[in-house]
């Protein structure tokens, strides 16, 4: 897909490094230049490998790794030349270092006209925070997110898994191809910005439309959905389970399940929106009944009736599970094939691209990399 195109990464934590991960698996050479020690992932929990963590092998696959210190005038040099060489430039530097260090849109397009500039900021590239860093949970507080995360009547909580680093990821690497194709159509390059703040906006799609329609403030509603039920979750006789009865279709097929198809009688039980204004009510009847019988019981009668709903599983028995195996999204590689990673969550004409290698050791390619363009890599 990408193969002939070169991407020179400078990325921490997760957001920019996952966007070169990306473009990595699909097909691009992805050399990624870190400081002397290394990207702070490398130290972040539990090592795995060449002293680096497990965390910083799930976002650096695919990538070559070249040390250099930019604050050295010949390692500077060095970055320059390989930039000039580059189809592609990721970061996501403080705001602010880039500028400093010679690195800013303006000054790299201008030299190489080619070339896509793509940037990861926190705040974004405009504004009175512009200047400011950012982390996952500062915005998921700032944007909103944690406003509408938790139950109703309990404390704001963030997200599990790091939605806004990852989106942003997404979103640059997304902005990379459609440049690309452009540069295919034009021959110039151009700058590509997203930032985490943004992505975080822009998963609030749904949940602000109250807000930007009515003049609503959305609310923390738990595992409940504002506009739809019955749906989330409900005790069972031994446990819980998630149920998604999305339309009238579906929660009349429920009420066959439950043998209650009397309750479609009651004008409060009849619609979607009747049933939003009177969800105290409809959940607690539903949740009357399915304290009767096992999880097993209702999943197997549920699917049968091909009623959406689910188990609740831990992480190790989503992997575990033969639909996760079916999918083959698990990779390793052969150089470590103890060690498994989730794969891009892509095919293309049913294969999905590939895991070439895991995450390099920090500079194991500067020579390599460097003497290829004829380079003194030897004080580095």
């Amino acid at each position: 897909m990408l193969n002939q195109v070169r991407v020179i990464e400078i990325g921490q934590a997760f957001s920019a490094p996952f966007a070169a991960e990306i473009l990595g698996f699909l097909g691009a050479e992805v050399i990624k230049i870190e400081r002397p020690g290394g990207d702070d992932t490398r130290g972040w929990g539990e090592h795995y490998k060449d002293g680096s963590s497990i965390t910083f092998h799930m976002v650096n696959r695919n990538k070559k790794s070249v040390v250099l210190d930019l604050k050295d005038s010949q390692d500077k040099a060095r970055l320059d030349e390989l930039i000039g060489t580059a189809d592609v430039f990721v970061h996501n530097l403080r705001p602010g270092s880039a500028e400093n260090l010679g690195l800013g849109s303006e000054t790299l397009c201008k030299r190489f006209p080619r070339l896509i500039y793509a940037e990861l900021g926190a705040f974004g590239h405009v504004g009175p925070k512009r200047h400011e860093a950012g982390y996952e949970m500062l915005m998921q507080a700032f944007s909103g997110i944690m406003s509408i995360t938790g139950e109703t009547d309990g404390i704001p909580v963030r997200s599990g898994p790091s939605i806004c680093d990852f989106g942003s990821g997404m979103w640059l690497a997304l902005g990379v191809v459609a440049a690309l194709n452009q540069r295919f159509q034009t021959g110039k390059g151009c700058v590509v910005n997203t930032s985490i703040y943004e992505t975080a906006l822009n998963w609030l799609l749904v949940a602000s439309g109250d807000y930007l329609a009515y003049g609503r403030s959305p609310v923390r509603g738990g595992n409940g959905h504002p506009a739809i039920v019955p749906y989330g979750l409900f005790q069972t006789k031994d446990g819980a389970l998630i149920l998604g009865a999305g339309n009238d279709r579906l929660f009349a097929k429920l009420l066959k399940v439950f043998n209650r198809e009397d309750l479609l009688d009651n004008p409060r039980f009849q619609t979607n929106a009747v049933r939003v204004r009177n969800r105290k009510l409809v959940e607690g009847e539903i949740a009357a009944i399915f304290v009767n019988e096992t999880t097993q019981h209702w999943i197997s009668a549920l699917t049968e009736a091909d009623v959406p709903c689910s188990a609740l599983q831990t992480v190790p028995e989503a992997l575990e599970h033969p639909q996760t195996k079916a999918l083959k999204i698990l990779q390793a590689t052969h150089d470590h094939p103890e060690l498994r990673f989730i794969g891009m969550p892509l095919s293309f004409n049913g294969e999905r691209p590939e895991l070439r290698t895991t995450a390099p050791s920090a500079g194991e390619d500067t020579e390599e990399v460097l003497g290829l363009l004829g380079m003194n890599a030897s004080a580095s």
